[in-house]
Parts: C-alpha cells; structure tokens; sequence
C-alpha cells in the first residue's frame, strides 16, 4: 500500500521523512509525501506526531540548510552546529518549515520522558498471554493498513496487504 491508498478517514503516524521529503523536495519521494499532507491538511485523512517527531525534523533540516548555506560536510556536522551558533542563528527555512507542520492540521501529541524510561521496562515484563489479548482487543485486521515506504521500479506495481 502507498499513502495514496490510504482511505478517508484513516488515521496515520507522520514520520520525520515525511515532512523532510516534503520542505527538501526529493524526486522521488517528494510528490507523495506532500500530497499526503495535504490529504491531512484536507481533512480526508488525519495525521498524528509527537513532539519528538517535529524536533528530529528541525535538527534533521536545520543540518541541511547549514550543509547548503555555510558548505559544511555531514561529517561532523552537530559540532559544526554547536561551535557556530551565530551562523545557526541566520538559518531561517528550517524554522519556517516546523512552524508549517501545525498549518497542515496534524495533531501533534507530547510524550511523557518519564513514560519513556518506564517503557523498555515495561515492555520486558509483559507476557505473551497479555499480547496476544491486548491485540485481540485492539486490533482489527480488517481495517489494518500496511503503508511502505520506498520506490517501485519502473513497470512494477506496489505491493497489495
């Protein structure tokens, strides 16, 4: 399935790749990402994030805006950042960009730190009786969608579920 064949009224995860695909258009997976967003935008499907999300999306466009602007390699980059905080603070479409990602009507949900430490912990102490019941009770594979991300080859067609 492709973000295309998502139907009304879904609900989707928003990566990072997402929004970088759409505000640093890439040839091929520009088109789709941007079209997604204005599915959410149009309110014919809805878009979920976090917090996290949209701060790997600033770091993660703030290093490409730094690489095009000043002609700094990837290599080393995050200390570039940091021992050049006034050419940091002349980067501008990176900021623009995530006060954009609120404009597209994407909830955008925090995420507790303290839940973050307690999850892997968590997660370990389940048993496979109580994740075999917690997906009969939550998920219906009936209304599952399997998004993949990735080009297809000329002449091919995308995967069906």
């Amino acid at each position: 399935m492709i973000y295309a064949d998502l139907p009304a009224g879904a609900t989707a995860f928003v990566d990072a790749s997402v929004f970088i695909h759409h505000f640093e258009p890439n040839a091929v997976f520009g088109p789709a990402s941007t079209e997604f967003l204005e599915r959410i935008e149009n309110q014919v499907i809805n878009g979920v994030t976090t917090t996290h999300i949209v701060s790997e999306v600033a770091h993660r466009l703030m290093t490409i805006e730094a690489m095009q602007t000043f002609g700094w390699k990837s290599a080393g980059i995050a200390v570039r950042l940091r021992n050049h905080p006034t050419e940091v603070q002349t980067l501008k479409r990176f900021r623009q960009a995530v006060q954009e990602i609120p404009r597209f009507g994407v909830q955008i949900l925090t995420v507790d730190p303290a839940w973050l430490d307690a999850y892997p912990k968590a997660l370990k102490a389940l048993t496979r009786d109580q994740v075999n019941a917690a997906v009969k009770t939550h998920l219906n594979p009936s209304t599952m969608v399997l998004v993949e991300a990735g080009s297809v080859p000329a002449g091919a067609k995308a995967s069906a579920p």
